[in-house]
């Protein structure tokens, strides 16, 4: 084997399945060796940041890593964005990222750069073969290092002359490390805690959002009064009737801290304790209330399921989770608005479903709407970084071809990595876009009343920098320039009409809905 087929045959062997990829002339030999490893399947996107963002989708609900491959430096800098998501999601992804050959680099040619600088950002593994016997044992190293709890992104970058140089060998799979169970005298501590009488809340996150760890963080909210939360942004989360369905923390410091106001305690499983997304003038960045203590049930990394069901088993060994009833909203009538166009998804989400949650200003309405309906996973940009939506939907319906995904984008949003559109009619991907499309950056809007109380700043209004109106985005020629149908709706009627019928044909689609900016 080359060195190229070398690595692709040790990722396969390793139980990766699929290659995103927008490669170029350095990547050739990684290209041709997919034909000598038939089992991984190369997607083809059009820009590197729909390729990371789509590894990020799979990843999350695969279970399992995708690979990326990535041309040169500038290459691997157009997928970083959508990478800082997946670094944020703890998605297990392998970037493969080509580079000039050994004895070209020292001549400084023109796409030459410090990907190893760029890699570090990830703060993942970063490796680099010299040879291409060495090509088989990097990609086993990072595979396993990509798969320990709970998960990260590594990368290894190609010299062209490795990758067609002879002499590879497939590398020696590596099991990764279980996730680290929490002591069980820190599980013993917590439900003292629980037991004392104060006020206490608990927030869970990461892998805690599941069936297993919602239902033990209900059971220990009905036997002690604990109010459970959702954290703010998480990778993936279970949803539907027969499961609860907790708070999300709020985006803005004051909500936190009314959603906390009187806490004694902050119990934290599977992720931080609350902070703020971003510093606002006299509000703090810790949103745990003054005087609350703050309790690590289990770190993120950690085995928080096990650490939940312990802590139930302890504090509510009688007890049964409040679990939500199913319900759909009757379906609306009139001119959609911030609440109506959550009512229809809510009322036709298919079962299975796997929602893509991209909404940013305009889904407040969204979890209340879809509490109650079938089961389905809700996927959400964890990184803060605009334009993971649509590739987030590519990787989720390659990772489950028989599960319908719906992404609900906005509008803003679309436009960093439209081109994803694009793959999802080449791979006819069973995915519905609804653009949310209220031709403004309306979420600028809302931060900007957090700082309206300094003088000289004018209405957000009347600042062009935060409309997108002039000219107007036609989301459904843009989609039907990449072949997809696509249709506008204005009303209800009209959103609940597309949304069925997308759903009842195959392949992708996209409905622009128009709604009207946040207040």
């Amino acid at each position: 084997m080359n060195g190229a087929e070398a690595l692709l045959r040790t990722l396969a062997d390793g139980g990766v399945e699929v290659l995103f990829t927008n490669p170029g002339t350095t990547e050739l030999h990684l290209v041709g060796a997919l034909e000598s490893v038939a089992e991984v399947r190369g997607v083809l996107a059009l820009f590197e940041g729909v390729v990371t963002g789509a590894a990020d989708g799979y990843a999350r609900i695969a279970g399992k890593p995708a690979a990326t491959l990535l041309h040169l430096g500038p290459g691997f800098a157009y997928g970083l964005t959508n990478l800082h998501n997946s670094r944020r999601a703890n998605s297990p992804v392998v970037n493969i990222v080509g580079d000039h050959a050994t004895f070209h680099t020292a001549f400084d040619p023109p796409l030459n750069s410090d990907i190893a600088a760029l890699a570090g950002w990830l703060r993942g593994p970063v490796r680099r073969p010299e040879d291409a016997a060495g090509a088989g044992p990097d990609a086993a190293a990072s595979l396993a290092a990509v798969l320990e709890a709970p998960g990260q992104v590594a990368t290894v970058t190609m010299p062209a002359d490795v990758s067609w140089s002879d002499g590879g060998l497939a590398g020696a799979t590596v099991k990764p490390r279980t996730a680290p169970t929490v002591d069980h005298q820190v599980v013993a501590q917590i439900a003292d805690v629980l037991r004392g009488g104060d006020t206490t809340a608990l927030v869970i996150g990461g892998t805690a959002l599941r069936e297993p760890g919602l239902l033990a963080a209900g059971r220990i909210a009905a036997a002690t009064g604990a109010r459970v939360f959702q954290e703010l942004y998480s990778n993936r989360v279970d949803r539907g009737a027969g499961l609860p369905a907790f708070t999300r923390l709020g985006f803005y410091p004051e909500q936190v801290l009314d959603q906390l106001h009187g806490v004694r305690h902050v119990i934290v499983a599977g992720t931080k304790a609350p902070i703020s997304f971003f510093a606002y003038p006299d509000q703090p960045s810790l949103l745990v209330p003054d005087g609350a203590q703050t309790h690590v049930l289990a770190e993120v990394g950690q085995d928080a399921v096990a650490a939940l069901v312990h802590l139930a088993d302890l504090v509510a060994a009688d007890a049964s989770a409040q679990v939500t009833e199913p319900h759909r909203p009757a379906l609306p009538r009139g001119p959609l608005t911030l609440h109506n166009w959550a009512d229809v998804v809510a009322a036709l989400l298919p079962d299975r479903a796997i929602i893509i949650d991209e909404t940013v200003s305009s889904g407040t309405a969204l979890a209340a709407a879809t509490a109650g309906g079938p089961r389905h996973d809700v996927l959400m940009q964890t990184g803060g970084a605009m334009g993971d939506g649509l590739p987030l939907a590519v990787g989720a319906a390659v990772a489950a071809p028989d599960r319908p995904v719906v992404a609900l984008v906005a509008d803003g949003c679309v436009m960093y990595t439209a081109t994803a559109l694009w793959t999802q009619v080449r791979e006819q991907l069973n995915i519905t876009n609804v653009i949310l499309n209220n031709q403004a950056y309306a979420i600028l809007r809302q931060e900007w009343g957090h700082f309206s109380k300094r003088p000289g700043l004018a209405s957000p209004d009347s600042n062009p920098l935060f409309q997108l109106a002039n000219p107007q985005i036609d989301f459904v020629a843009l989609a039907n320039a990449f072949g997809m149908p696509a249709s506008r709706a204005t009303t209800a009627e009209q959103l609940a009409e597309q949304f069925s019928q997308a759903l009842t044909q195959s392949g992708p689609h996209l409905i622009d809905a128009t709604v009207p900016p946040a207040a």
